[in-house]
């Protein structure tokens, strides 16, 4: 097994752009599967509190307030009885539940065989869904062609994957779930214990420097509006970043997600796609800031100081 691995990995060194299309195929298969992630946490985390409310407080939800009345009952009674998580129940169509054949899920080739329509209803399938396995696909080829097969490479490409992931989630639902930060901020300090990034000491400071830097704007702000401008998950998601590319990154990832959601948010504003005072999610400026900073970071900061 070793020798395989080691054959393959001299035989993609040798063609990195044999490399990089394997990485696009393999990642969009797995942007399938981001997919399911970021239409189905949200909601199995929504029935993980609704059921935390039944339990802890006794209510119940609307759709059974005719079948228990105003009676309160010892035992809460379970909203959601169908087994519902990132595999069960299989990919179906929305509005007809025709289960979706599985040459249907192949990543993009899928959507455009189906002409972005449902095979047995011709309902509508957004385009998101082939875009988030493009996009996966399109990253970490990137990945490939930069950093080869190499152990860097992996876990750049987990990293994707989560980011991904987290975007896609606080795009559509304002929230960057722990159950997504937190195993990236061990697995980063895990892995730099190898110094696979960066030092121990860099990734320990760096997690701690990424959370406390937002959390301190945070609450500076909260102390002089009376608002909250961000949510916890930004800290955290600064952290991870933190925790994988060390302290002296922190600087440009805040100054490039800054920019940019400043750009973003000034266009929507204009274009009236957006109200003054509205929020909009910051996540997916941190994800695309410290991935930019995984690969170019170095580079960037090197041609700052070159220019002063």
């Amino acid at each position: 097994m070793s020798e395989f691995i080691s054959t393959f990995t001299a035989s993609m060194s040798q063609n990195p752009w044999l490399f990089a299309a394997v990485s696009f195929v393999f990642a969009a298969t797995i942007g399938s599967f981001l997919n399911v992630v970021i239409h189905r946490l949200p909601v199995m985390m929504k029935r993980e509190w609704q059921a935390e409310c039944n339990f802890y407080l006794n209510e119940y939800h609307p759709d059974i307030v005719e079948q228990v009345g105003e009676k309160r009952l010892n035992k809460p009674i379970d909203v959601f009885p169908e087994k519902y998580n990132l595999v069960v129940p299989g990919s179906a169509c929305p509005k007809c539940n025709a289960n979706i054949k599985p040459w249907h899920n192949l990543p993009v080739l899928g959507w455009l065989m189906l002409k972005g329509k449902c095979a047995n209803c011709q309902t509508s399938i957004s385009a998101r869904y082939p875009i988030i396995e493009l996009l996966t696909g399109l990253l970490v080829a990137t990945l490939a062609w930069h950093l080869g097969p190499s152990v860097q490479f992996l876990f750049a490409a987990i990293l994707t994957f989560f980011l991904v992931a987290l975007t896609g989630i606080d795009l559509d639902e304002m929230l960057l779930p722990d159950q997504l930060t937190l195993p990236l901020l061990w697995l980063g300090l895990l892995i730099n214990l190898q110094g696979v990034f960066i030092s121990p000491t860099d990734a320990i400071i760096g997690a701690i420097a990424g959370y406390l830097s937002l959390w301190s704007v945070f609450w500076l702000f909260k102390l002089v509006t009376g608002k909250e401008g961000m949510g916890y998950g930004d800290f955290k998601l600064l952290a991870v970043f933190g925790a994988w590319l060390g302290w002296q990154m922190l600087p440009l990832i805040i100054l490039l997600s800054s920019l940019v959601g400043a750009v973003v948010g000034i266009t929507m504003i204009i274009t009236k796609k957006l109200h003054a005072g509205k929020p909009i999610p910051f996540g997916p400026y941190i994800a695309a800031a410290g991935w930019i900073a995984l690969l170019w970071g170095n580079d960037i900061i090197n041609w700052y100081l070159g220019t002063l």
